[in-house]
C-alpha cells in the first residue's frame, strides 16, 4: 500500500525529500488523468458538509483503487474520520475516533 500524504492543495516545495516528490507527482497524475477529484473539491465537498478543523488529508493508493481519508475536529470536539471515493467525493464511510 502505498500512502501518500498531501500538503494543502497540493502545493510543491522545493525542500522536499525525492520520496515525497515523487508521491506528490503520482498524485498529480492521478489528479490530471481524471482518477482522483481535485483536493480542493474534494476539501470544499467535505466542509459544506462537516463543520470544523481539518487535522489531516491523505490519499491512499490501495492495490490500483484511490481512496481520500480525511479527519476533522468538530466543533464538539470530536474527530470525525471520513473516506471517500476520491473520483466522485462520495462518502464511503464515517467513523468517530475514539483515541
Amino acid at each position: 500500500m502505498t500512502r501518500l500524504v498531501l500538503a494543502a492543495l497540493l502545493v510543491l516545495h522545493p525542500a522536499l525529500p525525492a520520496a515525497q516528490v515523487l508521491d506528490h507527482e503520482v498524485a498529480r497524475r492521478a489528479v490530471g488523468r481524471g482518477d482522483v477529484m481535485p483536493l480542493e473539491r474534494i476539501l470544499a465537498l467535505i466542509e459544506a458538509r462537516y463543520p470544523g478543523r481539518i487535522l489531516e488529508v491523505e490519499l491512499e493508493d490501495e492495490d490500483g483503487l484511490w481512496l481520500y481519508e480525511i479527519e476533522i475536529l468538530t466543533p464538539n470536539g470530536r474527530v470525525l474520520e471520513i473516506e471517500l471515493d476520491p473520483r466522485t467525493g462520495a462518502i464511503l464511510s464515517l467513523e468517530e475516533d475514539d483515541d
